[in-house]
């Protein structure tokens, strides 16, 4: 089995799910499709410094939810929740005038998501630290919070040389052909001035860990519990 599949879309149906959630003919699909693309891309631009794992999408008759899963809430938030409205404004634009709301899901254990990880290691090498290192302590960090095993794979020009290789470092285990295995895989490239360099990481998870709640519910929940309105 040496070919490579993408583990979420191989898991998905099975402990995945999909991170857009709608039904469209087939005349709408391709608006919606690509309305989806740019929704995604915008968030990620606009959200460069806050941690962002991934951007789910769901669609209604005529409106859509957006739910930003990110490791640092506060700068999506932005002060009295400006930023929030700044972006539901652009993504209503973007969605032809829909309605739009947004919704933060926190991510607590950061060091346990693999885009996350791919992304810091990315981080790591565009301000010239050695890829190496990066990798290594990225490994090291990952494993002392928990994981049961960790990939991570560099390729492209490496260390700034004339021809691109890869190299992989792995700790644990990483069963991929397990479906009922939590793995998780992230990709993110690394803007050098020798050209790109391309993170690949997969993440076996430990069990039981819970899905985070989103922020507002669970502020919510705190507030009822302290005796106080929300």
């Amino acid at each position: 089995m040496g070919q490579k599949v993408n583990p979420i879309g191989y898991r998905l149906a099975v402990n995945r799910e999909w991170r857009s959630r709608w039904y469209a003919s087939r005349k709408e699909l391709p608006e919606f499709l690509h309305a989806d693309i740019k929704i995604r891309a915008y968030v990620k631009d606009k959200l460069k410094l806050a941690a962002v794992a991934k951007v789910v999408i769901e669609r209604a008759w005529n409106s859509i939810r957006v739910t930003i899963y990110t490791a640092r809430p506060g700068i999506v938030i932005g002060r009295k929740g400006t930023e929030i409205e700044k972006m539901t404004e652009e993504i209503g634009r973007m969605a032809g005038g829909k309605s739009v709301k947004i919704d933060i899901q926190e991510i607590k254990t950061p060091e346990l998501d693999a885009q996350l990880v791919a992304e810091n290691v990315a981080l790591q090498i565009e301000r010239r630290i050695s890829f190496r290192r990066a990798m290594k302590k990225a490994i090291q960090t990952t494993m002392d919070f928990g994981a049961q095993g960790i990939k991570l794979r560099c390729a492209g020009r490496l260390g700034g040389a004339e021809i691109s290789r890869a190299e992989w470092y792995r700790e644990g285990k990483i069963p991929l052909h397990t479906l009922r295995q939590p793995i998780d895989y992230g990709f993110a490239e690394a803007n050098t001035v020798y050209g790109k360099i391309g993170i690949k990481c997969w993440l076996c998870k430990p069990e039981g860990i819970e899905e985070s709640q989103p922020v507002e519910k669970r502020d919510s929940e705190a507030a009822v519990s302290a005796g106080t309105p929300a």
